[in-house]
């Protein structure tokens, strides 16, 4: 159904609502009327009706005029860039800009503009452009309006024009392990992987093979109640950190527990029990860790470890308090903050802060728990830094957060709560995705100078040498699907991609870090030359590199011309690993899962066909000969990734260990146990993490990884 409304329309494209978009095939589609009613809605904006459409149109611009600044300005280091000012039609405009250190400049360069004044009922307004010079540092700094009787501010970011290389990685290419953390764990674990363990990889892959990163899966936090949520990509926040992949005996505290005994028993029990189950059980896990850490917890602290304590709560400030009190909340009201009693449904109540002052020590234990996560993460990467990595743990952040967890209830002023995002149809998921995550509101996020974003931004950076960022193409546009509706009913929305750019590139410069976007899927061609202009790497995943296609089954694109600025690797988390997908795995479980669009006979062909024409690929270029054994076409496929110019190159531990089963079937939650997948052989046998350092394919395949990339230690020896 085509729109007939020009109000809409024109309401629908003021606040960046898409009308109409070209799809994974290039098919231009029509957005439905009722879709973009709802996903106004959701930006506040009532568009039901031609009188509510013509009202918020006048709305929108009585507050476009009636703002004295711009809620943010940004600018680029050497790029000189310009902004507005509005003030009474006539009034001399005096300007102030306070840099980060301290310091002003005055006598900024006003610029031509004619726009006539806008008769706001009382007045006229002027509108005024200022240069914001190319010569400011990089930083956040202040812009001050002196008006009559009062001064208006608003936040400057200037960011670097292009983040560039971090000079630790040096001029050769470097590869990484890419790990799903909790489904490899070792003799001492609690039941799953945790950061000891993840710091034992790093630290083998580094030494042993020259590995410079470690890619871990997301770490963000669950809520601390069962069911735990299994998707580290469905966090109840990304502000803060799961305390299920702490090590209770890597705790300072540990030593002075009375019975640590009892608590080593408990561990072994908690791992018997995971060696009995077929999938992880993060229940189960979790309450023996988390019975072993209130011990721990309630060890009194030497005078040095309370004052680091006593300064990473000062450090992280509102935000640990409101995490820890929803922790608290949620141990008994359940983890869905939309059906707690209305009066706590709201950090900013009253009730709240009561809650808090009633129940101190079930507030502070939470907080107790993010900051010894923070101790633990800090040596992980220390740990992977001195064992030779040029940038040590690469993080990875998630796109959004649960609707009902901790960041949805602190946040809920900033998010989208009557949408979800998620993505249109593609070649691999052919009904659309829902991921039950409210966006952002890309007017609130401006409204607050995207200040809750830069904070995200700096946490995902503080304990890591580099970033993923997930579907990093939602900071340029966003599928959003309104309550009810199906995945392939939404729209896209639009947001400042320059100022989440700007800001991502600014906190990595300051870090010395590197980002790298996953940019898969409907992607708008300019896009990727936007993140390459601005020293972002992309993604690249050997399968979809198809030549003159959307996704496979393309013919392959010849190794010389992927990406340089590039995260290159055979396979992702949502595919099965390359035997697995080898085997067809991932079509017949879409198949039995009901997710495919086409019969599965077809689906089949057309995957054969695709992986013929890789097969034929590895020949041509001389690396597999005929009758090859599936380790043969694994051990091509990764060494084909060499031929690319691509900077870094990724090795999943599953490929590595020669593991078949997927860890996630996009489109489905309990329909598949997903994230749930316990390590394992092409046998099926499960796999400890000693036995991955002992493995001859583990090794062999790191050991093809560092040859390509020149890494290798074996011939340094």
């Amino acid at each position: 159904m085509t729109v007939s409304s020009s109000t809409l329309l024109e309401l629908a494209a003021r606040y960046g609502v898409a009308a109409e978009f070209d799809d994974w095939t290039g098919r231009r589609t029509a957005i439905a009327e009722s879709t973009l009613v709802a996903v106004l809605e959701a930006l506040g904006v009532p568009a039901g009706t031609e009188q509510e459409r013509a009202e918020a149109l006048a709305a929108h611009d009585r507050q476009y005029w009636q703002r004295s600044l711009p809620p943010i300005v940004l600018g680029r280091s050497s790029v000189a860039s310009s902004f507005w000012v509005h003030v009474t039609h006539g009034d001399p405009v005096d300007l102030t800009l306070q840099l980060e250190d301290g310091t002003e400049r005055t006598g900024l360069r006003q610029l031509e503009n004619n726009r006539p004044p806008y008769d706001l009922g009382d007045r006229l307004i002027g509108e005024a452009t200022f240069e914001l010079p190319p010569d400011l540092p990089l930083g956040y700094h202040r812009l001050r309006l002196r008006l009559a009787g009062h001064i208006v501010e608003t936040p400057v970011v200037v960011s670097p024009a292009c983040v560039g290389l971090p000079a630790r990685l040096g001029a050769r290419r470097a590869w990484g392990l890419a790990v799903q953390l909790y489904s490899v764990r070792s003799q001492n674990s609690w039941g799953t992987g945790d950061l000891t363990d993840l710091t034992d990889l790093a630290v083998w892959s580094a030494a042993e093979h020259g590995a410079g990163f470690i890619l871990v899966n997301p770490l963000h936090a669950a809520a601390p109640v069962a069911p735990m949520e299994p998707s580290p990509y469905l966090p109840t926040s990304r502000r803060f950190g799961n305390p299920l992949y702490l090590r209770v005996e890597a705790i300072t505290e540990f030593a002075a527990v009375r019975h640590r005994g009892r608590l080593r028993a408990a561990r072994t029990a908690v791992n018997k029990r995971a060696d009995r189950h077929p999938t992880i059980d993060r229940d189960a896990a979790w309450q023996a860790k988390r019975s072993a850490l209130e011990h721990v917890y309630r060890v009194e602290r030497s005078a040095g470890r309370e004052l680091a304590y006593t300064a990473y709560r000062a450090r992280q400030g509102r935000s640990l308090e409101e995490f820890a009190i929803w922790c608290a909340l949620a141990e008994r009201h359940g983890a869905d903050w939309r059906a707690w009693p209305r009066e706590l449904q709201h950090p900013a109540n009253p009730e709240v802060a009561a809650f808090a002052e009633a129940h101190p020590d079930a507030v502070d234990f939470h907080r107790w728990l993010q900051w010894v996560l923070d101790d633990q993460l800090t040596s992980a990467q220390a740990a992977a830094e001195q064992a030779g990595m040029a940038l040590g743990v690469m993080s990875d952040l998630a796109v959004g957060v649960d609707p009902g967890g901790a960041d949805a209830w602190a946040l809920q002023d900033v998010l989208a709560l009557g949408v979800t995002a998620g993505a249109p149809p593609d070649e691999f998921n052919q009904l659309g995705q829902d991921w039950s995550q409210p966006p952002w509101r890309p007017d609130r996020l401006a409204d607050q100078a995207y200040e809750p974003f830069r904070a995200l931004v700096e946490m995902a950076l503080r304990h890591a040498g580099g970033v993923r960022i997930d579907h990093i193409i939602g900071m340029f546009r966003l599928w959003w699907i309104p309550k009810g509706a199906a995945p392939n009913e939404g729209t896209y929305v639009r947001y400042d991609h320059d100022a989440m750019i700007g800001i991502i590139a600014l906190e990595a410069h300051r870090a010395g870090a590197l980002v790298v976007g996953e940019d898969l899927g409907t992607v708008e061609p300019w896009v990727r030359d936007y993140l390459r202009e601005r020293g972002l790497f992309g993604t690249s995943i050997l399968w979809f590199e198809s030549d003159g296609s959307v996704g496979p089954p393309g013919q392959p694109l010849p190794a010389e011309r992927w990406r340089e600025y590039c995260l290159s690797s055979v396979t992702t988390h949502d595919l099965p690993p390359t035997r697995g997908y080898l085997a067809g795995e991932h079509v017949r479980l879409r198949e039995q899962l009901g997710l495919l669009t086409r019969p599965a006979d077809q689906e089949l062909g057309a995957d054969r066909a695709a992986q013929a024409a890789w097969l034929q690929e590895l020949r041509r270029v001389g690396l597999l000969e005929d009758d090859p054994d599936p380790d043969q076409i694994v051990s091509a496929l990764y060494r084909y990734l060499g031929r690319s110019p691509s900077k870094l190159l990724a090795l999943s531990l599953a490929d590595a260990v020669g593991e078949m089963r997927t860890q996630n079937q996009p489109g489905t939650t309990d329909e598949y146990p997903n994230w749930r997948i316990p390590l394992a052989g092409p046998d099926g046998r499960r796999l400890l993490l000693e036995d991955v350092f002992t493995d001859p394919r583990a090794a062999a395949l790191s050991e093809v990884m560092a040859e390509i990339t020149g890494h290798s230690v074996r011939a340094v020896m």
